[in-house]
């Protein structure tokens, strides 16, 4: 029996429109992400898709997401979880900095390769890397045998946090993933074998 996991990225935050790191600060969704989160919720409902179990981080921009979600979908009495093991990569010392002023005091090569490397952590921060050696035991120990069970299960989480789970459904390398967008409020649809196997992908 397969099960789906679908994830979704929060929508737009207010430290996304002003162009600042935000890591594990804990900003809201602006008007617009709201939007976002309601189309998001509005596409799987069309798609017949319910809910048996949602994750989602602690902070409140991926919570509030998932909250409109549900509300479009109609969901009701849902079984929630959230862990920080699911938050945004954390940014370290660039937390709160606007991503123009960070170019200008360390220069763009150098902000380039703390945003876009997999390895190489910003000060006092964490790289996608570290990021995943988070994430995927907690997806593997909490998540996974979910939808190896056949259940339907929701995770709305952060660009970075989704990556590492990206990376390792889709089997993609280091430089693929660091490529890799993930749209705010754009589901992801994968469905899974008993084994753990990917059987299907789509994004909606």
């Amino acid at each position: 029996m397969a099960g789906t996991l679908i994830l979704v990225r929060h929508g737009q935050s207010e430290w996304n429109l002003k162009n600042l790191f935000t890591g594990w600060r804990d900003p809201d969704l602006t008007a617009r992400g709201k939007e976002e989160a309601k189309n998001a919720g509005k596409a799987l409902k069309k798609r017949g898709f319910s809910p048996d179990v949602c994750f989602t981080s602690a902070l409140k921009r991926a919570q509030h997401t998932l909250d409109l979600m549900l509300a479009e979908m109609g969901v009701v009495n849902m079984t929630i979880v959230r862990n920080q093991a699911l938050n945004e990569r954390d940014y370290g010392d660039l937390s709160g900095l606007n991503k123009d002023d960070a170019r200008d005091k360390w220069g763009e090569e150098q902000v380039h390769v703390w945003r876009r490397s997999f390895d190489t952590p910003p000060p006092g921060g964490e790289s996608l890397k570290g990021t995943a050696e988070r994430v995927l035991p907690y997806y593997e120990a909490s998540i996974l045998p979910l939808v190896k069970k056949g259940r339907n299960v929701l995770v709305a989480a952060h660009g970075n946090s989704l990556r590492a789970l990206v990376m390792q459904l889709e089997g993609l390398s280091p430089d693929e993933i660091v490529a890799r967008e993930i749209g705010t409020g754009d589901p992801l649809i994968y469905e899974i074998d008993e084994n753990g196997k990917v059987l299907s992908s789509e994004a909606i």
